[in-house]
């Protein structure tokens, strides 16, 4: 008989007795590995990407699942080292430990792979594209824009803006939160940008440093964040003069200058943006400063479940809470950034005479006028003098 018929006739027969077994097995993907893990799996979650475990959660320490010991992959027992650990991956064993302290029975924690790629990663990405744009954004506004001048010039006389107490509260405000941000921006870059360029020692104490600096310098924060709230809060209550503000783009986009009392509504933005991010920013922070001592997601996750209907865990490991924490820390942190950066453009370069105010105190008349009219008229109501009577109100030149 001619070879190459007896070899068609073997290849398809072979054919036929494999495929009933491979389609089999193709019905489940982990039929190969005896009911464990396939590689796709361990890939998919060192990706972070979901992964339903059920088939291994509900094959925990049951002595009737193990290989008999008889057998080439039979445990000692009637349990297998793998469920075991699995079932302490999964805390479903009862773990018995000498240090009481907080979730210390807890071995591991498999919550922690996710939360080390999004701050890498998501994190990361967030705080260089939202920096670098808008200090991007901030350079070519200027370059388009250019400096927001006096019109006319100064005036030569003078008013006071804010008292020496108030200068005070907003620089340490300012201050502390600048030290934050750059402690925590060395803390979040520290192992990308750092160690490539000065290695594993010098990064390793400047963490050690910046860790020291961010949290202790986070009670000035805190402490000024309330003394700011306390002094300005009555001239930043909205209302309809805000509206139009906002409508005349605040005389940034145009020729304008509209009404405006103390703080106009850009102000009034940045300020409610400080006092209500400022106290999110402090409450998550104080949850990683004492650790399982002010667990606070679980309750909020709790209350918003209860009010807009969804479906956020309600009960959490204390690790889990940490974890959030430190990423909601994190991204308001950096929304505080990009909005403060822009803060500083327009009290410095970008519009002139404006620095004054937190400077010395004084800001010349005629800016005064343009920039916050209403605020001017109330207080020469208060003092009935002129502006240049050589009342502290106003002052001749300098």
């Amino acid at each position: 008989m001619n070879l190459k018929v007896i070899g068609a006739a073997l290849i398809a027969l072979l054919t036929f007795a494999v495929t009933p077994s491979y389609a089999e097995e193709a019905t489940d993907p982990r039929a190969s590995t005896g009911g464990a893990q396939t590689l796709e799996d361990i890939l998919a979650r060192q990706k972070g990407l979901e992964v339903d475990d059920s088939f291994r959660r509900e094959n925990l320490g049951r002595p009737e699942n193990a290989q008999p010991s008889s057998s080439a992959l039979g445990s000692l027992g009637g349990v297998s080292d793998a469920e075991i650990y699995r079932g302490i991956r999964y805390a479903d064993v009862d773990i018995k430990v000498s240090n009481k302290g907080a979730a210390a029975e807890i071995l591991v924690q498999d919550g922690g792979m996710s939360w080390l790629l999004t701050r890498e990663q998501d994190i990361r990405s967030f705080a260089g594209f939202g920096i670098g744009g808008i200090i991007v954004a901030l350079v070519a506004f200027y370059f388009i824009r250019g400096r927001m001048t006096i019109e006319g010039g100064p005036s030569g006389a003078t008013i006071e803006r804010f008292k020496a107490f108030e200068r005070f509260g907003h620089w340490c405000l300012a201050g502390s939160f600048i030290m934050l941000a750059i402690t925590g921006l060395l803390l979040l870059f520290g192992r990308a940008v750092l160690i490539p360029i000065f290695g594993h020692e010098a990064n390793a104490a400047i963490a050690n440093f910046s860790i020291w600096v961010h949290n202790n310098i986070a009670w000035v924060f805190m402490l000024s964040l309330v003394a700011i709230f306390l002094m300005w809060v009555r001239h930043n209550i909205p209302n309809k003069l805000d509206w139009e503000w906002l409508k005349e783009g605040g005389g940034i986009i145009g020729n304008g200058h509209p009404h405006a009392k103390k703080f106009n509504a850009g102000q009034k933005i940045i300020f409610w943006m400080t006092i209500v991010l400022g106290a999110s920013v402090s409450l998550s922070g104080l949850s990683l400063l004492f650790p399982f001592e002010m667990p606070m997601f679980a309750k909020t996750f709790g209350l918003m479940n209860s009010i807009i209907g969804t479906g956020f865990p309600e009960t959490l490991l204390p690790h889990e809470e940490m974890q959030y924490a430190h990423l909601w820390h994190a991204i308001v942190a950096i929304t505080m950034i990009i909005a403060i950066i822009a803060h500083i453009y327009i009290g410095s370069v970008g519009m002139e005479g404006a620095f004054d105010a937190m400077g010395n105190g004084q800001v010349d008349l005629e800016w005064a006028r343009q920039h916050h009219d209403l605020w001017v008229e109330e207080e020469q109501a208060k003092t009935n003098a002129s502006p240049s009577s050589g009342h502290p109100l106003g002052q001749a030149g300098k």
